[in-house]
């Protein structure tokens, strides 16, 4: 658990890259946030580095797999009733350390105030905590000030996201994607190729492209 502590929190930049995909699409970045969080856990939990694989790579499917997971539940993150009654008690427990110590708690400082693992307490955390977001409050005008920054590598999702799905083609159907899309091949060139038809490389090349869209919404 030691292990996984740092590499969740070094990764928390995916789960807002990935959250960012789904922003107004009819559920709250708040709820979008908290569910690619369990994704990123279950990602850390689950990852081997001896396979050579990028944990970036790895953690990026699951942890959009977590919030389209939320759509096909109708925008509610299933939470346990343990880890909400948790998440109340951080909160108390939060509070007093702030008052007696006067700055925040860390997460190891958090779970032996509680006597819970790590892993539950970020959890819990991600219940009630909202996203950090680059937006200021005016003292003197009492209104929201927003900070456009995007990210340079604000594409990297969707970078992760199509080899994810090239991945799931058989050969042949990456072979054409490879040819249209990468070589710039026409359609007929790619026929001559794969020998196939034209037409054959129209049709087969809108199917596959269907699904792939479907993978990635």
């Amino acid at each position: 658990m030691a292990e996984a502590r740092p590499l969740a929190q070094e990764n928390l930049g995916l789960v807002h890259l990935c959250a960012n995909r789904f922003k107004n699409r009819g559920i709250e970045y708040e709820e979008l946030y908290s569910a690619g969080c369990i994704g990123l856990l279950k990602a850390v939990k689950a990852f081997d580095p001896k396979r050579g694989v990028m944990f970036s790579t790895y953690a990026v499917p699951v942890i959009l797999g977590e919030i389209k997971r939320l759509f096909r539940d109708g925008g509610s993150i299933k939470v346990s009733r343990s880890i909400r009654e948790l998440s109340l008690r951080l909160s108390r427990l939060r509070e007093e350390f702030m008052l007696k110590n006067g700055q925040e708690p860390t997460l190891s400082q958090l779970a032996g105030l509680c006597g819970e693992d790590e892993e539950n307490v970020i959890q819990a955390l991600n219940v009630s905590a909202a996203p950090m977001s680059l937006t200021g409050e005016s003292d003197e005008q009492s209104r929201q000030i927003d900070i456009p920054v995007p990210p340079p590598e604000e594409d990297i999702t969707e970078r992760l996201s199509l080899r994810q799905a090239l991945s799931g083609l058989d050969e042949r159907d990456r072979q054409l994607i490879y040819l249209r899309y990468y070589k710039n091949l026409t359609q007929t060139q790619t026929a001559r190729v794969l020998d196939m038809t034209q037409v054959q490389v129209s049709r087969r090349e809108r199917k596959i492209l269907d699904e792939m869209k479907k993978s990635l919404m």
